[in-house]
Order: C-alpha cells, then structure tokens, then sequence
C-alpha cells in the first residue's frame, strides 16, 4: 500500500531561498496513462535548480547566477518566461531534475512488469512533447520532478539500470552526465584537445571523465584550490580560471571548448581554439552577456554548438556507460531533502567538487 501524502520540496515562486518550501502532506502523485510512479531514492543538485528558482532564464536577467543565487532577482515576475523551453512556470512546482529510484506503481498501458525496477529518469524529457524536433521538457521544471519522497515520470523516459552503485551515486548522473555528453556527442570529440571550462563543477568534471572515454587530451579550467581534485579525475592540465588562456595555451593550439562558464573571459575561448575548431556551450555561469569579434569566428571557420535537445542515443549511452563501469560520479556531499537551503547555499558557495545529492525520508515500501 503507498501512502496518501508524502514529504516534498515545494518552489512556490520565482526568488530567493526562501521561496523553497519542506512539507511533509503533499499528496502522493498517482501515474497517469504511459507514467510510472518512482520512489525516489536521491535526487542530485545542480545548476539548473537555482538558475530555475531565480528566474535566472528570463532575458531580463543579464548577470551572473551567483548574483542572485540566494536571494533572487527582483526584476523577474512569476508570469517570466523563465525555463530551458521558454515557457513559463507554474507554481508551486516540485523541482530536481535528477532522479534515481525504484518504480513502486504504473499508469494505464505500461507493463506492471517495470514495478520494482531500479531507474534513472532523463531530464531532458522527450515522451511530452511527442518526440518534435529540439522541443523538450527539463523534468523538475515543466513538470513536476525528484525533490520528493515519490515522482512520476514518463515510462519511454524512465531507464532500467542495472548497477551496484549507491542511489546517491546514480542520481549524480541524470542532468549533469547527459548535459556533458550531450555536448561531447554534438561536438564529435575524439582523440584531441579539448578545453574544460568549470571543470570542478559536477557537469565540467562530468565533461573531463567522458572526454578522457573518448580518448582526449583534457585541459580543465579550475580554481587552484580544487585541481588537484580535477587532475584525479583524468584531466591531464589543470588551469586556473583567471588565468590568460592565450598565454598558457597559445593561440590556436585547442581542437574542442567545452564551455560551461562564459563571462568576460570568453572571446580568449574562441581565440585558443584551431582554425575549423569546435565550440560547444551549455552554460554560462560567469555570465550571459558576451562580446564577439565575429571576424574570428568566420576567418578561422570555427563552428559554435548551442547545447540543450539531447538526442536518444545521448542518455542511452549514458546507462551503457553506467553499467560497464565506465564512468563514476564524484559526491561530494549528501543532505536529508528537509535540509535543501542548506545544501543549495553549500552549492552556490563553490567549496565542493563534483555533486551534491538530496536524500528523502525513507518509507515503509523500501526495503
């Protein structure tokens, strides 16, 4: 028997902190036709959780996400156009893009053999939005996500996985690993160079295992403090992040930029890059608003990838890569759910490298 209510994070407007709220009686979610209600055994932290709550997605928003990171930003209204789709949010809205789990319950035409398996949920919905080229749903941001004792998720979009890694370390994977491969897989990196930016950060150290899969040299931009942590990962150099790129590289000397940071440093990215380089950007933490010599760009024959659709074969590899060992997240730290501003504020401080996952209460249907 599944209970009525369950322990939830609620987000209940665009804002600070504050705006995240713990209840312990919000009703349990029941699988609608083509769904499978998970047991969420974690739920992992990540960008897009903050930059989601701060409205940091509407173009009226110019800075940096650390700016209002706790505490928001006052020009973004709750009616903002303010996710990865461009639609807008409706509140209160159940947030976590990461989930792994256990399905506990199916909705209408979907196989009760799937109860009891162990999954991932991709983030990058697709089941939705009918499979309709670069249309997507982010789990956690359409739609109602993992930072609960109980999620449902489309079943074309929830993955068996089989593997002995703890539930903290699989729900690591979801956003974070899927995002890097995604623009590994668009930038078709293979064995070359490829620069990291915000390499200790749980999608750039996601970013230095996969390119090192693929047999890359990595170059991973870091603070000092945390290279060592990076170069463990595979990285073969560690740079700093205020460091002059041109000058420690040389120009034209990068095949690839795996770019997750933008901000005033970013013309240096296009300039350490080869002529008929590749550019490839899923984040801009340092700062949305960027200047552009467009000269290099088209004397240098560089091609720019904006990265969010993620093709099917993306997270499908991803589960491969998973169960042969291929990979491993690096937690850094784990908090009970009722405890997320504290991990949210532990997050927005950089101190950690890697992931920082939410764990909800257990329930009397987990063994």
């Amino acid at each position: 028997m599944l209970p009525e209510t369950m322990s939830a994070v609620l987000l209940t407007g665009h804002g600070g902190i504050d705006k995240l709220e713990y209840r312990t009686d919000v009703p349990v979610p029941s699988p609608k036709p083509g769904e499978v209600l998970i047991e969420v055994g974690a739920a992992g932290i990540n960008n897009t959780d903050i930059n989601t709550r701060i409205g940091w997605y509407s173009k009226k928003v110019t800075s940096e996400t650390e700016s209002g990171g706790a505490e928001g930003f006052g020009e973004v209204a709750d009616g903002d156009q303010a996710t990865w789709s461009g639609t807008t949010l409706t509140f209160p809205r159940i947030q976590g893009a990461d989930v792994c789990g256990r399905v506990v319950a199916v909705g209408e035409g979907v196989s009760p053999g799937r109860i009891g398996q162990r999954v991932l949920v991709r983030t990058m919905l697709r089941a939705p939005v009918d499979f309709a080229p670069y249309a997507c749903w982010t789990y956690g941001s359409e739609c109602d996500g993992g930072f609960a004792q109980y999620a449902t998720a489309p079943a074309a979009d929830t993955y068996a996985v089989q593997s002995d890694w703890s539930d903290e370390e699989l729900a690591a994977v979801p956003c974070a690993y899927s995002t890097a491969e995604n623009m590994l897989h668009r930038a078709e990196v293979g064995a070359e160079h490829v620069l990291i930016t915000g390499a200790s950060g749980g999608v750039g150290l996601a970013a230095v295992q996969l390119a090192k899969r693929r047999g890359a040299t990595v170059t991973a931009v870091c603070s000092a403090a945390k290279a060592a942590d990076v170069l463990a990962q595979g990285a073969d150099r560690t740079l700093d992040r205020d460091a002059d790129l041109v000058a420690e590289l040389g120009a034209g000397s990068v095949d690839v930029v795996v770019d997750l940071v933008a901000g005033p440093q970013w013309p240096s990215l296009l300039d350490v890059l080869r002529t008929g380089g590749r550019y490839a950007i899923a984040g801009a933490i340092g700062g949305p608003i960027s200047e552009i010599d467009l000269r290099t760009v088209y004397l240098k024959d560089l091609t720019l990838f904006g990265c969010t659709f993620q093709p099917d074969a993306v997270f499908e590899n991803l589960v491969s890569y998973v169960e042969r060992n291929e990979i491993r997240p690096v937690v850094s730290a784990t908090f009970p759910l009722a405890d997320i501003a504290s991990a949210q504020e532990e997050f927005l401080s950089k101190k950690h490298t890697g992931k920082l996952v939410l764990v909800p209460p257990t329930t009397s249907n987990r063994d």
